[in-house]
């Protein structure tokens, strides 16, 4: 069995060093920090139970669980890691990014370094295979995203299945009946994502509810994929006044491929995006705001009170605002133009 002599004989240091990494009861450089924790992972020493319990203070760490894997706009990520971080170094806490890849070996790795007070998790799925281990590790977590069952757990998030619905209520309003969806990458919808999964059904209950006749189709982020997409919406819906997109990296190619397709945005086809305000206003389309910031720095704020033994409540879900940028006229028919001739 791997000891602590052992792990700091690999790592050369001195065996309080380890338990001071372990415990935080003194402080100890970064450089140290990596150096045993790397040395505690190679050999697999698992700390025992108590030598946590013989803290006296906390390391002020806090694991930020990034989703840099396919389908994710990293844009948007960093939007929320900025904002966590900024958060954290308020309350005089570090931040350690983990990437989601890892999966829960990952979680079960940092946990057993006892590097970390607490973790922050994103892309969170409806059955995300992460929440049994976040349960069992006992350390205060906080998940920016919420799985179908969140008993036992924290989780903030905007309401994404309103928002979906919003985006509808809100066209219908203004007298649109045929809608189409652009939806995320295939691969998220694939891992069962719970933002993408909850604004495809907000949007479909709603087109239900409000009798709009609607097709929806994932796109992935390369021009020519958005130009197939949205050229098949073209074809299936023929009388597609409006256009909902989720997909903020492929939403500048959207208005490129409506117009290449003699639709003007928004005189022929109305576009409403779920996306950060700023590249919304740079397309001048109406949006729902993705508030990264505030569900950032809303999380944090969870996690420290979880630390300080409060208890908040499981879900926190953030209502959808949607900005109008394009007026209220209503929808204008546009006849399709005759098929192109090849040779």
């Amino acid at each position: 069995m791997v000891t602590i002599v052992d792990v700091a004989k690999h790592a050369g240091v001195a065996p309080s060093t380890v338990s001071y990494v372990l415990t935080g009861k003194r402080p100890v450089s970064a450089e140290t920090r990596m150096r045993v924790g790397e040395s505690i992972r190679l050999l697999g020493y698992q700390p025992h139970a108590g030598a946590r319990a013989l803290a006296g203070s906390r390391t002020n760490v806090l694991a930020l669980v990034l989703p840099l894997r396919e389908g994710v706009h990293l844009p948007v990520v960093m939007r929320f890691a900025s904002s966590v971080v900024t958060t954290a170094r308020e309350h005089d806490m570090d931040v350690l990014l983990v990437t989601a890849n890892e999966g829960a070996a990952g979680l079960r790795r940092v946990a057993g370094t006892a590097r970390v007070d607490g973790f922050l998790v994103m892309d969170v799925g409806l059955d995300d295979e992460r929440v049994p281990v976040l349960r069992d590790l006992g350390r205060p977590a906080v998940l920016l995203g919420h799985p179908t069952v969140a008993n036992g757990l924290t989780c903030v998030d905007l309401d994404f299945e309103a928002a979906g619905a919003r985006c509808v209520d809100h066209l219908v309003e203004l007298g649109h009946r045929t809608i189409g969806f652009l939806g995320a990458p295939g691969a998220v919808y694939a891992r069962n994502t719970g933002f993408a999964q909850r604004t495809l059904a907000g949007f479909s209950s709603a087109a239900m509810r409000r009798g709009v006749a609607s097709t929806a189709l994932p796109a992935e982020r390369q021009r020519e994929a958005v130009r197939a997409v949205v050229a098949t919406l073209l074809r299936e819906l023929t009388r597609m006044t409006a256009l909902v997109v989720h997909n903020e990296a492929a939403l500048g190619w959207v208005v490129e491929s409506l117009r290449a397709e003699g639709r003007r945005v928004p005189e022929d086809v109305t576009v409403v995006a779920i996306c950060p305000d700023e590249l919304a206003e740079q397309l001048r389309l109406t949006s729902v705001q993705l508030p990264a910031d505030v569900l950032g720095r809303r999380a944090v704020e969870l996690l420290m009170a979880k630390l300080n033994g409060q208890r908040p409540p499981a879900l926190t879900l953030l209502p959808p605002k949607l900005f109008s940028r394009t007026g209220q006229a209503g929808p204008r028919l546009v006849v399709a133009p005759p098929p192109r001739q090849v040779g």
